[in-house]
């Protein structure tokens, strides 16, 4: 097979790989905050940005806010803000987002049983 007839199938491959419910799911959770955010939130069920800022230690504010605008947007949070002074905003879990906590308390219960102490 040649160079050209290898790189093709790679390509294709790739494309195959990239389009995968895998790909797809690590894409939205994907990134350094993103799981720990949903699986605070999952603990909560409902929970107020400062606090949930305060659960997960060393996130920034603007970090904090572009991952929740991620994950609402990708439909796994839902935002409610309530028209008062100070105004009010808390964060839970879609239905779509709860279907990821399986995932994720597997993910947990997989580095609890392969750690190394």
């Amino acid at each position: 097979m040649s160079t050209e007839e290898q790189n093709k199938v790679l390509c294709e491959a790739r494309v195959c790989i990239q389009n995968t419910g895998f790909n797809y799911t690590m894409a939205l959770i994907n990134g350094k905050y993103k799981m720990s955010i949903l699986y605070t939130i999952a603990q909560f069920e409902v929970i107020r940005w400062g606090e949930m800022q305060r659960y997960i230690k060393g996130i920034s504010f603007k970090t904090l806010s572009t991952n929740l605008k991620e994950l609402e947007r990708d439909g796994l949070v839902h935002r409610e803000e309530y028209p008062q002074i100070p105004p009010k905003v808390e964060y839970s879990l879609t239905d779509k987002g709860k279907t990821l906590i399986p995932i994720l308390n597997a993910m947990c219960a997989w580095g609890y049983e392969n750690k190394e102490e």
